[in-house]
């Protein structure tokens, strides 16, 4: 029988043993997201992924939010964020790292996050506004576009869900 595991036996690390280990190279952007719920779900995901860092940008709030925490649960604690004006800022910053740059929309020439194989020595993933996505400006500085197949209706995730889903793709190719 399959035994559910008691959290104790997570072996979770502590946010001091996190922030010493080794991060998969892969930088997070978020482009102007509107939602505290979908910022602190970003941050537990890339907690979860050891995502090396997450830069918040244009409207996107920074901790400490009540309302990022809620769902964060303390990855904002663990995970190496900053703020920046505009996306271009970040952009610039992942680049001098010689990092891929990667915008996650519906595009055409458009990856599918499974198909893509890292160029450099990391990534940095950019996901947009809930409504409008990612800036076409931002696109056109981007290396390639990542997008994820979708067969329903609505042809639209939310964020949280995009990111979690990106990340986990990535993750693997930085293992």
């Amino acid at each position: 029988m399959n035994q559910k595991t008691k959290n104790e036996e997570l072996n979770r690390l502590t946010v001091e043993a996190f922030k010493s280990i080794e991060k998969r190279p892969i930088i997070v952007i978020l482009d102007n997201i509107r939602s505290l719920i979908n910022i602190g779900s970003v941050f537990r995901t890339a907690d979860a992924f050891r995502i090396e860092k997450i830069y918040l940008c244009g409207i996107t709030a920074t901790p400490p939010h009540r309302e990022i925490n809620k769902s964060a649960l303390g990855a904002t604690e663990s995970v190496e964020w900053e703020y920046c004006e505009s996306t271009t800022m970040a952009v610039e910053k992942c680049k001098t790292k010689g990092y891929d740059i990667l915008s996650i929309e519906q595009a055409n020439k458009s990856t599918k996050p499974d198909a893509y194989q890292p160029q450099k020595k990391g990534v940095a993933l950019i996901f947009g506004h809930e409504v409008d996505g990612v800036d076409q400006e931002i696109i056109n500085q981007s290396d390639g576009v990542i997008e994820i197949a979708q067969e329903g209706t609505k042809h639209s995730l939310n964020i949280s869900v995009s990111a979690g889903i990106v990340m986990y793709e990535f993750s693997k190719k930085f293992e």
